[in-house]
């Protein structure tokens, strides 16, 4: 056991071993080769001691002499390297998550703290790396105040995962409509405030007085808010939603436990609390003679086996232009929508009048061109085109809480930078509404997200 712990001790051997996890981590799977500056740091921290010998000394002549000191020095280096340590955790094997709406309601539940996996997918390395540590955009105890700096901006590039997105995988990304934010009023979807002024004053008016009554910011692609969904369509797909059921490449989605829609329930006599909550029913509102519900077909059937219920009716959209792509297919609805194919990096598509609207923000937005229109003749970066060809993946979500969820139905397509990583388990669930320790909901804890 001595010669072994002596063998850990010698400093070509501590060189060694850490200068070989530095280079497969840091060099090696994030393929920066300028992280090779690194190594000679390493080398200096096991083995030439420079650094020690000429300017750290000093601080270890101070903790000897002073108690004070010593302790303040310990406390600051186990605060740095915390925190350090839990920043490497957060960009590149996990964060942590909480439901915080009930779009995905019959599978997971307002209160579920969820374990995102980022090694599933491949960490993305961060386009904003200079940011205060354990907050995502905006600082503690502000509203407005940003928690990064753009000074420094690094491209989008994503790390080798474990495998890559699957059919009905239940995913964390960044939010795409979030590319712009109402200071003032970040509940709100900016785009869907637009347009409702642009259609009372006119487009430039419209725009004017938004501008005018808010603080309109940018967000770069890591600091947009985080969405949690399910991945109904993958690159290639061909998706339609057909009166409520999701057909992809023309054959019905496979079916998943849980998925709600909203009923209306007529009845008799008020529905009790007690069959209610038996019924594992969260989300309703009514006046004890009519019920709109959110619930899944099984709870629906169970419904109307009681006594005192007429009938159970389930809600249909009709068509709106508040669907994607608001407002060049007025004939779609959140029920009956498409058929619309999914774009693949690589993909080629020809540019018609028809479905222009349809990947308009994917070229302007996601991948960075100017494109305009001259007549029937479509312009990329100034230079005329009836086709183009996609540079990245593009993925198709929806909430399993079908109608009570705002997802691609609503703001289109999620590109392959936006991804987080995937939800893996539950690792705490609290009910907001019940007091503690009634409020843990003990059989969600450690349940695998399916």
């Amino acid at each position: 056991m001595d010669k072994v712990k002596a063998f850990f001790r010698n400093k070509w051997v501590g060189f060694t071993l850490a200068a070989l996890l530095y280079t497969l981590w840091f060099v090696v799977w994030t393929g920066n080769l300028w992280l090779l500056l690194g190594l000679p740091v390493i080398y200096d921290l096991y083995v030439s001691r420079l650094f020690y010998r000429y300017v750290w000394h000093r601080n270890a002549a101070l903790c000897e002499r002073s108690k004070a000191y010593k302790t303040v020095y310990e406390w600051v280096n186990a605060i740095v390297f915390a925190t350090v340590v839990a920043s490497l955790v957060h960009i590149f094997i996990f964060q942590m998550y909480v439901i915080p709406t009930s779009s995905m309601e019959g599978s997971l539940l307002v209160g579920d703290y969820l374990y995102v996996s980022k090694v599933t997918y491949g960490p993305q390395m961060p386009n904003t790396p200079l940011s205060f540590p354990f907050v995502h955009h905006t600082m503690p105890f502000s509203q407005t105040r940003k928690s990064f700096s753009e000074a420094v901006k690094w491209p989008y590039h994503r790390l080798k995962g474990l495998r890559k997105i699957r059919r009905n995988d239940v995913v964390v990304f960044n939010f795409p409509a979030g590319d712009t934010v109402l200071l003032e009023n970040q509940a709100v979807t900016y785009y869907d405030v637009l347009r409702g002024y642009q259609q009372a004053y006119g487009d430039a008016e419209g725009r004017r007085k938004l501008f005018e009554e808010y603080t309109v910011i940018a967000r770069p692609v890591d600091k947009r808010e985080n969405y949690i969904k399910r991945c109904v369509a993958l690159p290639g797909d061909t998706l339609a939603i057909v009166d409520r059921r999701v057909m992809v490449n023309g054959e019905p989605q496979e079916p998943i436990p849980g998925i709600q829609h909203r009923y209306i329930v007529q009845t008799s006599s008020p529905l009790s609390q007690y069959a209610i909550d038996k019924l594992g029913i969260s989300e309703y509102g009514g006046n004890g003679a009519a019920y709109e519900m959110f619930i899944t077909e099984q709870t629906a059937e169970k419904l109307e086996a009681l006594d005192n219920v007429i009938s159970v009716r389930p809600y249909t959209h009709i068509a709106s232009t508040d669907v994607f792509p608001q407002p060049d297919y007025p004939q779609w609805s959140p029920d009956d929508f498409g058929p619309i194919l999914i774009p693949a990096k690589g993909m080629t598509v020809e540019l018609t009048r028809e479905n222009l609207a349809l990947y308009r923000r994917i070229i302007e937005v996601y991948e960075g061109h100017d494109l305009k229109t001259d007549g029937g003749t479509v312009l990329i970066d100034g230079v005329p085109t009836d086709t183009y060809t996609f540079a990245m993946d593009y993925y198709w979500m929806m909430g399993d809480n079908r109608h009570n969820s705002a997802d691609s139905r609503f703001w289109g397509f999620v590109p392959e930078d936006h991804i987080v990583g995937k939800a893996s388990f539950v690792w705490l669930s609290l009910d907001e509404k019940k007091p503690f320790p009634a409020n843990i909901r003990w059989n969600r804890i450690f349940k695998k997200v399916r």
